[in-house]
């Protein structure tokens, strides 16, 4: 290609394209900031060198898929994410999405679940079930699996604080169903990191919650060969605020701060980092998102290879879950949901995500009602076999504004990291309230474009229905969750055996003031019935607990 003639060529169309068009009176900026170009040619992408940074699928640097065929082999995953209320109800609501098609669950805790307390708790008051299903013992686990063939079924768990916990739960009620560690597939949220950074639910102070999370990669590489440790999480720094390129780095930092701990530990990166996975957002701005997925590939990649010296393929890889943004649905006007989850959906189907939840229409006002999870999941599934976008791979790969836009987040995120390691890394920077400054910055920034007008939200700022009213049906949790926990715990307390519960307390209370894998300690204590509350207790009375620093923005 003659590159200095097209220079010529395209100043010369500039020029003429300003004579004779007018744009619309906004800014053309995507909603992390960006500025974007009126046209986008190879001139955009002049240093891209295709083996190099684009390759091909299933191949290193994986920016165009991270298998040979993607969906023409096999589609994503489908999750709806599902939990609400007693184990007993939320067990009804899987058996209910697995008859209507959906291929694996994803379990949503209530907050007293997340902060590791139990529902008999005074911390729990009003919040037992209310944003996801109370589990409080391996008894739970039991009901909130009944029926359902843990062999043969993929589960995802968003759980940070207390993941070991309920991970030695699921493992106890798998056990006791006659299927062993290594026949488990899923996925635990457990990346503490993001919680100091964006969503603030956790145990215990950095350090030794770091210490739990490399016990359960050492444990899973040993003995769960097929599940997946940790999730690597941007959504919740995304759905906080952040821009897309901030998503971008300060989720990869969070992954190989990971790796760099699970090598001190004395692991070999081939052993565990197959097993890691990353969690997306996906929020409205179309190509950004997909460009963003595309990047994560690349830069995972050429850091697990060139700095971790990582020599299995397939820790190279960004195996990653995606979920549609839920900061982007409005209640005003909640039909205008679908359509923004499907947009969205289809944004990461097109960045090649390997699993997929769609957003309820309703999910600001209250839990997904049965029909607004089944619409949700019917999304998918029209994205998946009447669009025709799983026909080939990377369908947008080669478009010159999305390779750009990789490009661009790469180079933006390769600066990011620099500044994190010049603050003294990930952990200090989030003792220091860096991250958490950085985000709340560029979340002021986005809500003064919305509150300004210079951005439009359909049906909040503009295009709003004099007099409408809310007509969809919402999902209510009364109190009656609590009652039937409360109720629960004291009839489990009644039936355990004492002594088997004190004996695995004090024995994890000692493992704990050693360097000992506390993973098997965990699950001895779920196996003993064990709640939740006291092995979290017994913990905190070891670690202490966590306070977060003030920050300035």
């Amino acid at each position: 290609m003659d590159i200095a003639r097209l220079q010529q060529e395209y100043e010369r169309w500039k020029a003429r394209a300003q004579e004779h068009v007018r744009d619309r009176d906004t800014e053309f900026r995507t909603i992390s900031g960006r500025s974007v170009e009126s046209l986008y040619t190879p001139l955009d992408v002049r240093n891209v060198d295709y083996l190099r940074d684009l390759g091909f699928p299933g191949e290193f640097p994986f920016t165009r898929g991270v298998h040979y065929n993607m969906y023409r082999g096999r589609l994503w995953t489908m999750r709806q994410f599902s939990g609400y209320g007693t184990p007993k109800e939320t067990n009804q609501r899987y058996h209910y999405l697995l008859e209507h098609g959906q291929t694996g669950l994803s379990v949503a805790f209530d907050f007293p679940t997340l902060m590791g307390y139990d529902s008999d708790s005074p911390r729990s008051f009003g919040e037992v079930g209310k944003c996801g299903v109370a589990v409080d013992s391996l008894r739970d686990m039991e009901i909130l699996f009944d029926g359902i063939p843990l062999d043969r079924i993929s589960t995802s768990m968003t759980i940070n604080g207390p993941a070991a916990v309920l991970f030695a739960f699921y493992v106890a009620a798998a056990e006791k169903k006659g299927v062993k560690p290594q026949d488990l597939r899923g996925t635990l949220q457990n990346d503490i990191l993001k919680e100091y950074v964006a969503q603030h639910a956790w145990c215990f102070p950095p350090e030794p919650a770091l210490r739990l999370i490399v016990d359960l990669m050492e444990y899973c590489a040993e003995s769960a060969p097929q599940w997946n440790p940790i999730s690597i999480s941007g959504y919740h720094i995304r759905e906080a605020g952040s821009t897309a390129g901030q998503e971008l780095a300060f989720t990869l930092a969070d992954g190989f701060e990971y790796v760099r701990r699970g090598i001190a530990r004395g692991m070999d990166v081939d052993t565990f980092a197959p097993r890691l996975s990353f969690f997306w957002d996906c929020h409205q701005e179309f190509f950004e998102e997909i460009a963003k997925m595309r990047a994560a590939r690349r830069i995972w990649a050429r850091e697990m290879r060139d700095t971790f010296g990582a020599k299995d393929p397939r820790s190279w890889l960004v195996r990653f879950h995606t979920q549609t943004a839920g900061c982007s649905l409005t209640a005003q006007q909640p039909e205008n949901n679908i359509v923004r989850t499907a947009f969205e959906a289809l944004a990461a189907v097109l960045g090649g995500t390997q699993s997929l939840h769609t957003n309820a229409m309703d999910e600001t006002l209250g839990l997904p009602t049965e029909k607004a999870a089944k619409t949700a999941l019917r999304t998918q599934q029209i994205i998946a076999h009447e669009l025709g976008v799983t026909h080939t791979v990377d369908p947008l790969g080669g478009s010159y504004y999305v390779e750009a836009l990789t490009n661009e987040l790469e180079r933006e995120a390769l600066e990011t990291f620099k500044k994190i390691e010049a603050r003294g890394g990930v952990v200090a920077c989030i003792e220091s309230g860096w991250f958490q400054g950085e985000i709340a910055r560029a979340s002021r920034k986005y809500q003064d474009e919305v509150d300004s007008g210079k951005r439009v939200i359909v049906g909040v700022n503009e295009f709003v229905e004099e007099g409408e009213t809310l007509e969809i049906p919402v999902l209510y949790i009364d109190e009656s969750a609590s009652k039937v926990q409360e109720s629960a715990l004291l009839r489990l307390k009644a039936e355990r055996r004492a002594a088997d519960v004190d004996a695995a307390l004090a024995d994890l209370k000692r493992a704990a003031t050693t360097t000992e894998n506390l993973v098997p300690y965990l699950i001895r204590c779920a196996h003993a019935y064990c709640t939740e509350g006291e092995i979290i207790g017994t913990l905190r009375g070891v670690f202490g607990e966590y306070h977060e620093p003030a920050y300035s923005f």
